[in-house]
């Protein structure tokens, strides 16, 4: 694996080093000594997948709130999607600042994502699947969302989002109050 450091602190687009043959290739898509070797110890306690029919789905930006904040390890193995991440840590020098990525199932990249980060993605083809990895269960008192229309992120999507939960349609404009207790 290699491990390519994005413009926020913390977070990696994950190359996968694969062995190929006449069969097709092996790659490892979770290595624990790897992951710790970038400082990054991760219990993980829930595998993931979301299914998009079209192209130009929008699913997020989501997150969980203290205590229970949640990393997630995403790849999507089935069409493609540009995945997007915000930096929430208050803390953090990259705080508000935006990532995005296209993950494919031909690429085979993977992102990672800290604890106190939303995240989301579009969709780029019809029949997209993404499956991910996270170090917390779900926790709905401790859900957070903002809107991937927010001008205070200034998110530019490549195509625009045509299927849109009410739900991820109607978070509030981004309030730093709603934060409380993001390290």
């Amino acid at each position: 694996m290699n491990f390519n450091e994005t413009t926020l602190q913390d977070a990696y687009l994950i190359e996968l080093d694969t062995v190929e043959d006449e069969r097709g290739f092996f790659a490892r898509a979770w290595c624990e000594e790897k992951f710790a070797s970038q400082g990054i110890v991760l219990p993980f306690v829930q595998t993931n997948i979301s299914f998009s029919k079209c192209k130009g789905t929008l699913r997020g930006l989501h997150l969980q709130k203290p205590p229970h904040l949640e990393a997630k390890l995403l790849r999507c193995i089935s069409g493609a999607v540009y995945e997007c991440i915000i930096d929430l840590r208050q803390s953090s020098p990259t705080y508000m600042k935006t990532y995005g990525a296209e993950l494919s199932a031909k690429n085979r990249k993977m992102l990672y994502v800290p604890g106190g980060f939303a995240n989301g993605y579009l969709t780029l083809a019809d029949g997209s699947e993404v499956l991910y990895q996270v170090t917390e269960t779900y926790h709905p008192e401790s859900e957070f969302g903002v809107r991937y229309d927010d001008p205070a992120f200034g998110i530019v999507w490549p195509i625009t989002p045509i299927v849109v939960t009410d739900k991820d349609r109607e978070w509030p404009d981004f309030d730093e109050l709603s934060l409380a207790g993001m390290a």
